[in-house]
């Protein structure tokens, strides 16, 4: 479920050294499955420990994570890095706004599931997404764009180059393109 590196947990062991014994550290997400999920780490007390909550042993601690948020930390990884500006701890928890969907789902979810968590975190530095209308009999990924991207003058190889290519690679002999159905208008809103 999570993954720890290993600079990560002797830093954990260095922070918990000066907690009262049997403190754990609690992995969790604030609203879950949502477009403002947020992960965080804290302390968590003997005290503070439900019942529900999952442990994870690790190196000198445990982890504890709450039920919600259990399936929302699948294939989290918990960093601690130094370089020359100085030292931080990372977090990345990419199925934390989407739960991530099983590789045998239909087609449109496993879809849906790499726009959400890989190809509209990209589009969002211009300020744009794409939402999946529907996958076609033949295989055809029916897209709009929004936000950034609507009038963009760069869709079409944004489109081409870039999420067909992404999503192609993604499902082999199950997708056999995408096709964007936005009717683009120009204007204020559009990434220039």
């Amino acid at each position: 479920m999570i993954t720890i590196s290993d600079a990560a947990q002797a830093h954990f062991v260095t922070l918990l050294a000066d907690q009262p014994e049997g403190t754990h550290i609690r992995v969790f997400v604030i609203s879950p499955g949502t477009a403002t999920a947020e992960c965080g780490v804290s302390y968590c007390p003997p005290d503070a420990v439900e019942a529900d909550d999952m442990e994870f042993e690790f190196n000198g601690f445990n982890a504890m994570v709450d039920e919600k948020s259990a399936p929302f930390l699948e294939e989290a990884s918990i960093d601690f890095v130094t370089d020359q500006l100085g030292s931080q701890l990372t977090l990345k928890a990419p199925n934390a706004k989407m739960r991530k969907v099983a590789s045998d789902a239909p087609l449109s979810e496993r879809i849906d599931y790499v726009i959400q968590s890989e190809i509209n975190p990209q589009l969002a530095s211009h300020g744009g997404n794409i939402m999946l209308v529907e996958v076609t009999e033949e295989g055809t990924a029916i897209l709009q764009f929004g936000g950034g991207c609507n009038g963009c003058s760069m869709v079409d190889v944004t489109l081409k180059d870039g999420i067909e290519t992404q999503l192609l690679e993604k499902f082999p002999g199950e997708l056999t393109g995408v096709k964007d159905v936005t009717e683009h208008q120009h204007g204020d809103h559009s990434y220039q």
